[in-house]
């Protein structure tokens, strides 16, 4: 397969991704926003989503204060964050379309047409109204994206380098939707049993946000606590949203297009994938959580620079 090709392929899957899990983030910003809380708390949780996604010199940069409303509108509408639901739709459409070719009609018709339907909700005050429903949508079509991708294409390179754009960004924002919320914490806060109501709803917000409330409940048959999310999140490789299960796929979507000079990069993914599979909580705890997401983060993007280097466009320095 073409470089190019597979470069289009590659970030048409990443940016379908990003734009539904910043709808994540901010779905569950807006959830916990609506919990007794004070001003202050609640401007920490946007500042941290901000912070987590490295846009806050971004932000900054175009407003002077730090309001829910704004921060949506940021992550939703400005075209000039790469980050914001917008541009990600838009980068997908335009990858999609510059491969047409390649695509099956059905995949090629659900990324245009979900980059139409955008602009008419964004025109009208849904967002506004109520942008829970807003986000769900967003995610409802990534969902039909991969299945559409899934349930029509032939399962070639093209597939694979679509999956492999698919796990590495679920995996990066997997471990940015966790550093959100335990970001600032210490492994004791992590360890607490004890929980308030406003905190079992937080975490449950949380869980949500990454379609594990109804996994939790069946895994753990408990009280929701954190150090047991950041389990679920990090370390089940049976858990879809989890970093173990990211890797997994990473790792075997590698191989099927391993090349003379992939090795590497296939071993840096291995080695990614072994330290999760060979991990436990307590000992991710002790060393600190933030600091063990932190790293993974910088292995991931390092990651994500060495697919570029050897099977796509390179990235420009």
């Amino acid at each position: 397969m073409l470089s190019r090709t597979a470069d289009h392929l590659f970030w048409m899957a990443r940016y379908t991704e990003r734009a539904e899990n910043t709808a994540r983030m901010l779905d569950v910003n807006v959830q916990t926003s609506m919990l007794p809380q004070s001003d202050e708390d609640n401007a920490h949780g946007w500042k941290a989503m901000l912070g987590i996604s490295e846009l806050q010199a971004a932000y900054d940069a175009k407003h002077k204060t730090l309001e829910a409303r704004e921060v949506i509108d940021f992550m939703v509408r400005d075209p000039d964050n790469s980050s914001s639901i917008v541009a990600c739709l838009t980068e997908a459409r335009e990858n999609a379309r510059a491969v047409r070719g390649t695509l099956t009609t059905e995949v090629w018709e659900i990324q245009n047409q979900t980059w139409l339907d955008m602009q008419k909700r964004l025109d009208s005050d849904l967002l506004e109204d109520d942008p829970s429903k807003f986000f769900e949508w967003v995610k409802f079509r990534s969902h039909l994206s991969r299945g559409v991708t899934v349930g029509t294409m032939l399962r070639d390179e093209a597939v694979h380098f679509i999956r492999l754009g698919t796990f590495l960004e679920r995996a990066d924002n997997t471990a940015r939707i966790l550093d959100v919320k335990f970001h600032g914490g210490g492994a004791e806060a992590t360890r607490s049993e004890a929980m308030s109501q406003h905190d079992f709803y937080y975490w449950g917000a949380l869980l949500r946000s990454v379609s594990g409330f109804e996994i939790y409940r069946k895994v753990y048959r408990d009280v929701i606590t954190p150090a047991r999310i950041a389990e679920l999140l990090m370390l089940r490789g049976d858990m879809p949203r989890s970093l173990l299960a990211c890797m997994d796929e990473v790792v075997q979507n590698l191989a099927e297009v391993r090349n003379d000079v992939s090795a590497d990069t296939e071993r840096l993914a291995g080695r990614l994938r072994a330290a999760l599979q060979f991990s436990n909580i307590d000992d991710i705890l002790e060393a600190g959580l933030h600091e063990t997401l932190t790293r993974f983060l910088a292995d991931i993007n390092q990651l994500g620079d060495r697919v570029s280097r050897d099977f796509l466009v390179p990235l420009a320095a």
